[in-house]
């Protein structure tokens, strides 16, 4: 591997390390419906989006709930010894992907077939703390102040 292969490799691996995501693959929901549940949810906070996927009525969003918990289990894994309360832990990005397609034929009048396709989805979501979103803007404004000095 060359060395500008191997310095993009290791500056990826560590921005790994301070994100934290969790994927769905091949739900067998149609990306519409699983798309609804993933707006309901998105930037809001972790407690507020438990809440609102544990009471909500559609079926997709009891998958996203688990995901949202897998989530957060890979923030505490990183972060050893933190809370959940302190972190201010917030959805900051969720999107659904199509997935794989299933096509069947359904019998139709007059000896014809029709098509179905039954579709799924994959779902990507990442966390993000509120602490470290102000962190960086500091940091970005101590380097405006100090280059218009």
């Amino acid at each position: 591997m060359g060395a500008r292969k191997n310095n993009k490799a290791e500056s990826v691996k560590a921005a790994k390390k301070s994100t934290y995501f969790a994927k769905l693959v091949n739900v067998p929901t149609s990306p519409r419906k699983m798309r609804l549940v993933a707006d309901m949810v998105r930037g809001k906070d972790v407690n507020q989006s438990l809440a609102m996927l544990k009471h909500s009525p559609k079926e997709a969003s009891n998958r996203v709930y688990k995901l949202l918990l897998s989530a957060i289990a890979n923030w505490q894994l990183k972060n050893e010894g933190g809370r959940l309360e302190d972190a201010q832990l917030y959805i900051h990005e969720i999107f659904v992907d199509s997935g794989r397609m299933l096509k069947r034929l359904q019998t139709a009048p007059q000896g014809r077939a029709h098509r179905v396709r039954k579709r799924s989805n994959h779902v990507t979501l990442y966390l993000q703390s509120r602490m470290a979103v102000v962190d960086e803007v500091s940091e970005v404004e101590e380097n405006v102040i100090i280059n218009k000095q």
